[in-house]
């Protein structure tokens, strides 16, 4: 009410449309006037002049767009390349996608019933929601580890094999990891193989106090700040955990976690930034020389150099989980994440998501990027490599 729409008016109604529809909408001019009975002018009471909507300048490089979209086509997928120093968000795409000028230009029933029977669900914008993260939480409950002093890079928490519980009032649940491996359960292995039991320990030892209001500290149940609404990230579902399983299941990315993609982008921007969470943003600005920071000193310089040469070994070590990743004349990091989609541990029904977050790890390098891509039902496909293999083809068009 009272802000100038009629019957024909264009209104945005999702995506960027309608975050900026206050600037992008117009004004119907107009002049009330009295007549005479003959229908000749007399008086004009008010008067209006049509007013244009303004022009809005995107970050968006649309080559670059056009491409993540072919790339992940067949999926039901959320991917983010942003410049982790300066914040602006060179791609947003979700998959599938759908023509929004069909809503504008008429559409018959038959392609408004394809659209909205698809399973893959076309119309729900994946870049805005929340997603289980799996292990691509892992570098984050590893810097918060390094950051209250609770572990030192090289502490070694012992192997474990292939399943771990604390005690026997665990019950019949264990965490279970993939793979085992040769030499220290410290730090550095336990991002490179990917170690559930080393995170579901670290977060233990972290404490539930500790980690949560660390985790508040980095942006978690805060409403994202950016043009787009975005589902916040979260950890617990009421204010606190509900049991020691729960905390473990924690620092690997499982339990009660969500993260919104753009919310995952500003956090690994602290790796990139010496600790600093760089604010991502879509509107141009001629100016960004100086970056808006999400948040100052979310880990320190040694925590967060720390964690991004642990994350370059996931990609250079042969037994990394993003060896497949590794390019000649560049320097990657990154880490991949499997999360399940569960009704319980022994629930063999269950859909999982791919993650694969990764970064250009050379601060002199003219190309700046960080990609932090997810894709769902990754059980149905090759898993994380699904995911890897498809951002390095974005990673080498760009670099």
């Amino acid at each position: 009410m009272g802000k100038g729409y009629n019957q024909s008016s264009l209104i945005g109604k999702v995506g960027l449309e309608k975050a900026f529809e206050e600037k992008l909408r117009g004004l119907n001019g107009y002049e009330i006037y009295i007549v005479d009975k003959k229908g000749n002018k007399k008086k004009t009471i008010i008067t209006r002049d049509v007013k244009n909507g303004d022009d809005i300048k995107l970050t968006i490089d649309i080559e670059l767009q056009k491409y993540v979209n072919k790339e992940f086509k067949d999926d039901e997928s959320a991917t983010i390349v942003i410049n982790p120093k300066n914040g602006e968000v060179l791609a947003m795409a979700s998959t599938p996608i759908y023509n929004s000028n069909d809503f504008i230009l008429g559409m018959t029933d038959k392609k408004w019933n394809e659209i909205t029977n698809d399973t893959r669900k076309p119309l729900f914008n994946r870049c805005e929601k929340s997603w289980v993260p799996g292990s691509s939480f892992k570098p984050i409950v590893g810097a918060i580890g390094l950051n209250t002093k609770t572990i030192t890079e090289d502490e070694d928490f012992g192997t474990s094999g292939k399943k771990w519980q604390k005690d026997s009032s665990w019950g019949t649940y264990n965490v279970t990891t993939v793979k085992t491996y040769d030499g220290p359960a410290n730090l550095r292995n336990a991002l490179v193989y990917s170690d559930n039991i080393y995170f579901a320990k670290l977060s233990l030892k972290i404490g539930k106090d500790k980690l949560k209001n660390n985790l508040n500290k980095i942006g978690f149940n805060q409403a994202i700040d950016f043009p787009m609404s975005m589902t916040s990230s979260k950890f617990l579902n009421g204010d606190k955990f509900e049991s020691e399983v729960q905390l473990a299941d924690t620092g690997y990315g499982q339990g009660k976690v969500l993260i919104n993609p753009i919310h995952m982008a500003a956090m690994y921007t602290a790796f990139v930034n010496e600790g600093n969470m760089i604010k991502p943003y879509i509107e141009y600005k001629e100016d960004v020389s100086t970056p808006e920071l999400y948040m100052k000193n979310a880990f320190s310089k040694e925590t967060a150099n720390a964690i991004k040469e642990d994350l370059v070994q996931v990609i250079e070590d042969e037994g990394g989980t993003a060896h497949n990743v590794q390019m000649e004349n560049v320097r990657l990091a990154g880490k991949t994440g499997t999360a399940e989609i569960k009704n319980s541990q022994d629930d063999t029904e269950g859909s999982e998501i791919g993650w694969f977050c990764t970064f250009v790890a050379d601060e002199n390098s003219e190309k700046q990027i960080l990609i932090v891509s997810m894709v769902e039902n990754i059980n149905q496909k090759n898993k994380s490599n699904y995911v890897t293999s498809k951002v390095k083809s974005i990673l080498q068009k760009m670099l």
